[in-house]
């Protein structure tokens, strides 16, 4: 089977960053969030204080205000178009793809585009995560708890983070937008969780 990132690999762009922009246009009152936002993000970016998760699920208080699967529709129905060309072009039946971003948000392209989507379970009305975020060698554990027996044949991604799962692939890309590279494994990355 083949795996991929998403966000940056076969999605152009950030989907959760994209969906939070896309949800203030339709909903202002997540503006009164700003401040909180940005407290957490010099708090977690700039003094390196607190989780990644921490961080994600300060963001993602903006959900309250959203009419959350309306708005996940509609966001796929005007954004399906930034699903990079090579992925369609190289697309099997088999399929997984495993992401940081919130499960919430990519589960419904199972259906549109036919892969498995392994992804961060965050509650799509509080914002909440339950388990870790899907990172690092969590997308490993997670790809094992699924696949006990999975293989991976080729494994895409835009970021050296995922080494865990490079690690475990037959075969490992970088893809830098259009342009797909042989992984380096000399790069090696010590993330923040």
């Amino acid at each position: 089977m083949n795996v991929y990132d998403f966000d940056n690999t076969i999605y152009d762009g950030d989907s959760t960053a994209d969906f939070y922009l896309f949800s203030i246009k339709r909903h202002k009152k997540i503006l009164l969030l700003l401040p909180s936002l940005l407290l957490h993000f010099i708090k977690y970016y700039g003094f390196k204080i607190g989780s990644k998760t921490e961080f994600k699920e300060n963001m993602y208080s903006f959900l309250k205000y959203c009419d959350i699967d309306n708005d996940i529709e509609v966001f796929w129905n005007s954004h399906i178009n930034n699903i990079k060309s090579f992925y369609y072009n190289q697309k099997k039946d088999d399929d997984v793809i495993i992401s940081a971003s919130p499960e919430f948000l990519l589960k419904p392209l199972e259906e549109k585009l036919g892969f498995k989507v392994i992804a961060s379970k965050v509650d799509k009305h509080s914002g909440k995560y339950s388990g870790e975020n899907c990172y690092y060698d969590e997308k490993v554990r997670r790809f094992y708890e699924i696949y006990p027996d999975g293989e991976i044949d080729d494994f895409y991604s835009d970021h050296y983070s995922d080494e865990p799962l490079a690690n475990i692939s037959k075969n490992a890309y970088i893809v830098d937008k259009d342009k797909i590279i042989n992984w380096d494994h000399s790069k090696h990355i010590t993330p923040k969780i």
